[in-house]
């Protein structure tokens, strides 16, 4: 798929694809030194990631803070700072990450593409709550454990969006035996058995 056809499939502005493009040239760079990514994905990039966070934004309209845990990468966190550049200037977007070589890179990565994004160099369990309307994780832990993060960083009204593979179903029967939560499965358009998870009202049984 060339550029121009790539840039019709993701409907996002032409500035928009664009920072896409700058942030697809800083990971290359950077990914050498920190493995932000697989090498064998590094060539999927748009596929594998880039598209793969832009439906997680997509999955809910405008909020007030959106915040990402454990970001590493910058998928979906950055993806979503670079899309609400211009399609929700006014949002927050707070990214978590423990690792500082990994936190450089997303600071790095959000000055370069002139994005707003805070990033904070903490353990999640640790950070201050942060109060989010959505919250976001991608390949980052099992269901279970998400919702704990949840229970700390989601406001009563927000929302967890969490992308799952193939094994969803039985992430959410295991983390049904410690917490009550509502979940709506939206389909993945980029990869087939996967899900993006909607959670609402996190609760411990």
């Amino acid at each position: 798929m060339n550029k121009e056809m790539l840039f019709e499939s993701l409907n996002v502005s032409r500035e928009t694809f664009q920072r896409l493009e700058m942030f697809e040239q800083i990971i290359k760079r950077w990914n050498p030194k920190i493995n932000l990514v697989s090498k064998s994905s590094l060539a999927h990039l748009w596929t594998r990631h880039i598209a793969d966070s832009i439906q997680v934004f997509r999955c809910t309209g405008f909020v007030e803070h959106w915040v990402d845990i454990g970001s590493g990468g910058g998928f979906p966190g950055l993806i979503i700072a670079i899309l609400a550049a211009d399609e929700a200037p006014n949002m927050k977007v707070t990214l978590i990450e423990s690792d500082q070589r990994k936190s450089a890179f997303l600071r790095t990565a959000a000055r370069e593409c002139s994005v707003k994004a805070t990033v904070l160099t903490e353990r999640i369990e640790m950070v201050t709550p942060q109060a989010a309307d959505v919250l976001s994780a991608r390949a980052l832990a099992d269901l279970s454990t998400l919702l704990e993060f949840s229970e700390r960083h989601l406001s009563s009204e927000g929302i967890a969006l969490f992308p799952k593979g193939a094994s969803w179903k039985k992430e959410v029967d295991n983390a049904r035996q410690q917490w009550q939560f509502d979940a709506e499965q939206v389909t993945s358009l980029t990869e087939q058995e996967a899900v993006i998870l909607k959670i609402r009202e996190v609760a411990r049984v």
